[in-house]
């Protein structure tokens, strides 16, 4: 039995960039920063971690319409291993989150009584199922 699942929640690093495979499916990859604040002995410390996300279909289409660099989102999604060879013949690998779900995160409107908290809003049609892409189908 394996387990891969990630939830992220964090803001975009730079504005969304959709591309299509030749299949017509919309493929948008998005930055987000996560940060992470702890303490260690009496100072607090904060670390940033940055993840590249995919999104496919209508849901990636959703993300590339209505987000920007420094929006707050919190992404639902699986870990994925990713290499290639450049131009130049040089192996690349790295490691991307490929959503299902991107939720946006807006902060509570300021006339609802002084309440702090958050509100999310989420593409709400059906997920796209990434498992149906062949790794032909992925031009990266």
């Amino acid at each position: 039995m394996s387990l891969n699942s990630v939830y992220l929640r964090g803001n975009l690093t730079r504005d969304p960039e959709k591309r299509f495979l030749p299949s017509g499916t919309a493929v948008v990859n998005f930055g987000l920063a996560v940060n992470r604040r702890y303490r260690s002995g009496d100072e607090w410390k904060e670390e940033t971690c940055f993840v590249d996300i995919v999104v496919f279909g209508k849901q990636g289409e959703w993300s590339e319409e209505q987000l920007g660099k420094g929006s707050p989102v919190l992404v639902e999604g699986r870990l994925a291993f990713n290499s290639w060879e450049t131009k130049e013949g040089e192996r690349r690998s790295k490691h991307e989150v490929v959503a299902y779900n991107v939720h946006f995160i807006k902060p509570r409107d300021a006339s609802m009584g002084g309440q702090t908290g958050s509100q999310a809003t989420s593409f709400s049609e059906d997920t796209y199922d990434s498992s149906t892409i062949k790794d032909d189908d992925i031009p990266f």
